[in-house]
């Protein structure tokens, strides 16, 4: 646009004091209390925990609620996507605990295995059987 056919208004705000000796305008957002917070939904760690391990659909629930609490949210209900918020965090402690514990105790169950083989009475075919589990307990009991 060329600057001979641009018209503006000559009523106009400026920003700052200028010769007219005007004050400047500003705007004022109110941005509510605490509780007015826009709820997170967790959606990222819901889908890490919805795919790996998922013990007993812990995953898929948090998957779930942090749907709803996006849904919601997006509806502006703010309190149901809160309360689904809430519950969708719960789920993926719930899970990443549980995604955290098994792969400890298989560790802490090969550990175990791997000492027991390394001693002198420690062979895979005692290992089986109501007697070789006997040998397998006191030898770590001592």
């Amino acid at each position: 646009m060329d600057n001979a056919t641009y018209c503006y208004s000559t009523d106009y705000t400026p920003l700052t004091t200028g010769k007219g000796g005007r004050k400047a305008a500003h705007t004022a957002i109110h941005m509510g209390a605490g509780s007015d917070k826009v709820p997170q939904d967790y959606l990222v760690w819901s889908l890490c925990n919805f795919l790996y391990v998922n013990f007993c659909c812990l995953g898929f629930f948090a998957l779930l609620y942090s749907i709803k609490a996006r849904d919601q949210k997006t509806l502006g209900n703010l309190r149901e996507a809160r309360e689904n918020s809430e519950k969708a965090k719960w789920y993926n402690i719930l899970a990443s605990g549980w995604n955290c514990l098994v792969p400890l105790m298989i560790g802490a169950v090969v550990v175990l295995l791997v000492l027991y083989m390394r001693s002198s009475e420690g062979s895979l075919p005692s290992l089986f059987g109501e007697e070789g589990f006997q040998r397998f307990i006191k030898h770590f009991s001592q």
